[in-house]
């Protein structure tokens, strides 16, 4: 799964890779980032508008859900493109979740301890991700996630689904709605690229802070 992440890289450098139109507001430099909070993201609206960076809410519960909904925070990328909850978000509302790694915890490990995993080149990350308006009229997205692969699965048997730089545009792009196209248009970034440490247990409650001591290895 993708249960937090953090994100510090200046998002102006981000967006550059895919032309999106920065917001006014200024995001800040977040260590440990959790669901039920606001996520940078990019999201093309329309064929005829350029992507744009926006917040959406981590917890992905469609208007039409009327509030009875779960709000998950994760979607399987082998059924979410069938699943009555997120297929309509998967062919029409397709969006990248930005971050520079993200953390996951040894299994029975006491007390819970977790890994940052990220890049070896510590090149940013983009996670691939269906959004949904909510009830509020505001945004909310869910990250897929795959098997996890490499490195990463000694850590969980689940890691985001990150995407290689040649499928943003494409994972984007309003007008590829079929899902066997968009598959064969969207890649994952190579399993050796990826690596991970163990890092404080401070993590395991965000509210314990947002420095960047959060990464650094034990």
């Amino acid at each position: 799964m993708c249960g937090r992440f953090a994100l510090f890289t200046p998002v102006s450098e981000l967006t550059n890779k895919v032309g999106a139109v920065m917001p006014e507001r200024e995001i800040h430099p977040r260590y440990n980032v959790a669901p039920g909070t606001w996520v940078a993201s990019i999201r093309q609206a329309s064929e005829d508008s350029a992507p744009t960076l926006e917040e959406m809410w981590w917890g992905f519960r469609p208007s039409w859900a009327k509030g009875k909904g779960t709000q998950p925070i994760n979607a399987r990328v082998e059924t979410v493109a069938t699943n009555n909850y997120f297929k309509s978000a998967f062919a029409k509302h397709r969006c990248l979740v930005l971050a520079d790694g993200w953390y996951e915890w040894i299994k029975n490990s006491s007390p819970k301890q977790p890994h940052y995993l990220c890049r070896r080149d510590r090149e940013p990350l983009y996670f691939a991700a269906v959004y949904a308006e909510r009830d509020d009229g505001g945004l909310g997205c869910a990250i897929l996630t795959e098997q996890a692969r490499g490195s990463a699965a000694d850590v969980h048997d689940r890691m985001p689904l990150i995407l290689d730089d040649d499928s943003l545009e494409h994972w984007l792009a309003p007008d590829l709605t079929h899902k066997e196209t968009i598959h064969s248009m969207v890649r994952h970034i190579d399993a050796g690229l990826v690596e991970h440490w163990s890092v404080s247990t401070a993590v395991n409650k965000p509210s314990e802070g947002q420095g960047d001591e959060l990464i650094n290895p034990l």
